[in-house]
């Protein structure tokens, strides 16, 4: 199946032009990046805690519920802690900070505070109220940062070693290039949105290395392929070739792709959200530096040697 058929479209003519915009969007993503993320209590430490209410529960009750907390002797004020609805108006999952005053059953009393405040909207089964209680240390929670940085890292690596054998170390630097390219501008984007970033999410930029480095093989394939039969070094005729031949598979693939994205971003309820945003985000950028970044700079680098 084709969706476009015998393409001869001049890509390497708006090379600079690309090279200026994603210099100017990694510049703005990485100002945007040491400005600060929205890390997740996987990376930051805290507690969650996801309740099921028998009928919708405003947040604004939540919050009100939550402005005087006993326990244990000392009177904690919650209110301002982020607290939202998941799935659909009856789910709650609230977020709170690591304290250095909380006693041990912290989580336990918050939730029997909320269960004896807000009877009237709770089951009658408390166990049926609870659905989550996670706690995370912020010891625990920068090992899982430091873990997480270091698994893209290692991600980046070995793909320069595959790409390094696979075809030639010109080749592998194009490709490291645009991943770098991708992971820092889906960053900066995330950043920009205050999108909050989990093991999910981290799960996701994998996915994205993952995606984009695949249609990148395939480009380079048919470079190397092309260059083999015509017996003649690179030039931008010879890339242009290749992207052309492989458009049809690269617009097919990203637009399934992003088809089923879509559909998890409005169905999937607010966990899966931050996990399909980014896969939305990661999908188009990389289809992108596919072409204008790996490709580009592999036209750039044969040029200048």
């Amino acid at each position: 199946m084709e969706i476009v058929k015998n393409t001869n479209i001049n890509f390497m003519a708006a090379k600079n032009v690309g090279f200026t915009i994603s210099s100017i969007c990694f510049v703005l993503s990485l100002f945007m990046i040491f400005s600060g993320l929205n890390l997740g209590i996987d990376f930051r430490g805290g507690t969650m805690i996801g309740l099921n209410f028998s009928e919708e529960v405003e947040i604004q009750e939540i919050r009100a519920a939550m402005q005087s907390i006993p326990i244990e002797g000392q009177e904690f004020d919650l209110s301002t802690e982020e607290i939202k609805h998941f799935g659909n108006n009856t789910d709650v999952m609230i977020k709170i900070n690591t304290r250095d005053d909380a006693p041990k059953n912290f989580a336990q009393e918050i939730v029997n505070h909320l269960y004896q405040t807000m009877n009237e909207k709770v089951p009658e089964d408390k166990n049926n109220f609870i659905l989550s209680v996670e706690m995370v240390g912020p010891k625990v929670g920068s090992e899982l940062s430091g873990k997480a940085l270091w698994s893209i890292i290692s991600a980046l690596g070995l793909i320069l070693f595959y790409i390094s054998i696979r075809f030639e170390f010109k080749f592998a630097i194009g490709a490291i290039l645009a991943l770098v390219h991708d992971v820092v501008i889906t960053l900066g984007i995330f950043s920009f949105t205050e999108y909050e970033i989990t093991l999910g999410t981290v799960a996701a930029f994998l996915t994205i290395v993952g995606y984009s480095l695949n249609d990148t093989i395939v480009i380079l394939d048919r470079i190397r392929e092309n260059m083999k039969s015509s017996g003649t070094v690179l030039f931008e005729s010879t890339i242009n070739k290749s992207i052309n031949q492989s458009l049809s598979r690269t617009l097919i693939t990203s637009l399934t792709t992003l088809l089923v994205i879509i559909v998890l971003i409005y169905a999937g309820g607010e966990i899966i959200r931050p996990f399909a945003f980014t896969m939305l985000v990661g999908v188009i950028i990389g289809t992108y530096s596919s072409i204008y970044i790996a490709s580009g700079l592999l036209a750039s680098i044969y040029k200048s040697s």
